[in-house]
C-alpha cells in the first residue's frame, strides 16, 4: 500500500524542487483525461487462438472535486469506446482521503458504473479502502461493505474468493475474484477481527472445476508470489504506480512494492499486470503516473485462410 509518511515526504520533496512541479502534481495530473495503456501478454496457459480484450478500471476513489460523477461518466464512456469483451473493476471505489469537498455516496457512483457495457459483462472485486472506510464492517471485524452492496444493487457482480465461468467464441475460461488482502487491518489493531484480510486464494481456485484457463482479479498485487501456474493472468491495482513516480522510482511506496510489482507487466508463475489506476488516496497528488484505463488483449484472432 502507499505509505502516508512516504507520500507526504515525497510531496515535500516536490515542493523543494519547485512550486510549479508541486502545483502540477496536485492540480493538473490527478485530473487529466485517463490515458489508455495497452498490454498484449502471451501467457502459456492461455490459448493463442482465443482472442479476448479486457478493459481494466482500478482505484476510482470517487469524491469531489478530484473524481466527480461527471469524470466517472467520462471514464465509463472511454472504457466502452474500447469495445472490450469484458470489463473488470479492481476495487477502491471510495475516496480514501479527506481532502475533498464532498464524499460521493456509493449508490451514486455505482449508478454511473452501471453504464459500463461489455458482451461478457462487468465484474468487480473490493479494495482495502472500501473496507477501511466502512466503519460498521470495521467495528464488527466482518461483513459486506457498503461499496459491495452498491455494486450488487447496480447489477455488477462482486467476487470475494469466488469464480465465474465465461464463454467466448464457444471456448470457456474462468474469472476468479480474490477477497481484499488488507480488509480488516484497522479492526485487527483493536482486536475486533480474527483475520487480517478477506482473501482465500486456495478456496477461490478450488471452485474452478475444469482445465480452462483462469484470470485472477486481486486488488493488491503482492499475492502474485503465491499464485500458482494454474492461473494465466493476474490483474491488480492498489499501488497507483506509486502515485508519485520519478524516473521509474516510486518514493511513496514501501520497499516491497517499490522494487517489485509496483506498476506494469511482470512474469512470475503467471503473467501479472498492475494498473496505475485513476484516482488518489491519502493525498490528491499524482506525478509521473497519469490516470489510466488499462486494455489487455489475450490471444490473437485466427488468420483467415487464403483461397
Amino acid at each position: 500500500m502507499i505509505s502516508r509518511r512516504h507520500l507526504i515526504r515525497s510531496v515535500g520533496g516536490l515542493s523543494a524542487l519547485g512550486i510549479s512541479t508541486a502545483a502540477y502534481g496536485v492540480g493538473v495530473e490527478p485530473e487529466l483525461r485517463p490515458r489508455i495503456t495497452r498490454y498484449h501478454p502471451t501467457p502459456r496457459q492461455w490459448p493463442a487462438d482465443l482472442p479476448l480484450k479486457i478493459a481494466v478500471i482500478a482505484d476510482i476513489h470517487a469524491c469531489d472535486p478530484w473524481m466527480s460523477l461527471e469524470r466517472i461518466e467520462a471514464i465509463v464512456d472511454q472504457a466502452n469506446a474500447l469495445r472490450p469483451d469484458l470489463i473488470v473493476l479492481l476495487g477502491d471505489y471510495v475516496a480514501g482521503h479527506h481532502y475533498v469537498t464532498r464524499l460521493i455516496p456509493a449508490d451514486e457512483w455505482a449508478r454511473v458504473l452501471m453504464g459500463l457495457k461489455a458482451p461478457l459483462g462487468v465484474h468487480a472485486v473490493m479494495g482495502n479502502h472500501d473496507y477501511w472506510d466502512d466503519k460498521v464492517v470495521q467495528r464488527a471485524g466482518q461483513g459486506t461493505t457498503v461499496a459491495h452492496r452498491a455494486l450488487q444493487a447496480a447489477g455488477i457482480p462482486v467476487y470475494e474468493n469466488n469464480v465465474v465461468r465465461l464463454v467466448k467464441d464457444g471456448r470457456s475460461f474462468w474469472l476468479a475474484g480474490l477477497g481484499d488482502q488488507l480488509a480488516y487491518a484497522p479492526a485487527q489493531r483493536y482486536g475486533r477481527a480474527r483475520r487480517f484480510g478477506a482473501d482465500d486464494l486456495a478456496a477461490a481456485l478450488a471452485k474452478v472445476t475444469d482445465d480452462a484457463p483462469v484470470i485472477l482479479l486481486a486488488h493488491e498485487p503482492n499475492i502474485a508470489w503465491r499464485v500458482p501456474a494454474r492461473v494465466a493472468l493476474q490483474l491488480s491495482g492498489h499501488t497507483h504506480g506509486g502515485q508519485i513516480r520519478l524516473f521509474g522510482w516510486s518514493p511513496a511506496l514501501p520497499q516491497q512494492y517499490a522494487v517489485q510489482l509496483a506498476y506494469g507487466h511482470f512474469q512470475l508463475k503467471c503473467d501479472v499486470i498492475v494498473s496505475g489506476g485513476l484516482g488518489c488516496s491519502i493525498l490528491p497528488v499524482r506525478v509521473g503516473v497519469p490516470p489510466e484505463i488499462v486494455e489487455v488483449t489475450l490471444g490473437r484472432a485466427p488468420v483467415a485462410a487464403v483461397s
